[in-house]
């Protein structure tokens, strides 16, 4: 029974650290294009590999476990697409960028501590894998304050 726990709690937590990075990950090329400082727009691509390397451990984690993952639900990017094309059209600056990729990250550390703490039982492994998934996005929050 122990065991079936630490499989579910393990899974659920990497489907929704898979979840984040998807959301980063678009976040991130949905506003990269528009950056002017060079310094920041490498920031982010920076950050978009780390989260692309991350997600290949965790899609081979899910594999092994015969799962294939979660996607952004289609009304969630929807809303982060109008609300971040909405912002730029009414001023499309490095600032209103890197405010948008803070608000991004934030919530994104907020989601993942929620569910660190939710599935208590997912092996140590996958919580390694979350607690470097945050520690990526505290980061980027705080190397990008200068653009705000």
């Amino acid at each position: 029974m122990v065991n079936k726990m630490i499989e579910s709690d393990t899974i659920k937590l990497l489907r929704e650290c898979d979840l984040g990075i998807k959301m980063g990950v678009s976040a991130i090329e949905e506003v990269v294009e528009s950056v002017k400082n060079e310094e920041f727009k490498c920031l982010l691509l920076e950050c978009r590999n780390k989260h692309m390397a991350l997600k290949n451990e965790i899609v081979t984690l899910l594999h092994e476990y015969g799962d294939k993952g979660k996607d952004p639900n289609p009304l969630a990017k929807g809303m982060s697409w109008l609300k971040t094309n909405a912002k730029l059209s009414l001023k499309e600056s490095d600032a209103t960028i890197a405010n948008l990729i803070t608000d991004g990250c934030n919530m994104g550390v907020k989601f993942l501590h929620r569910y660190l703490n939710q599935y208590k039982a997912a092996d140590e492994i996958s919580k390694n894998l979350i607690k470097r998934l945050i520690n990526i996005e505290e980061k980027l929050a705080i190397e990008i304050r200068v653009f705000l």
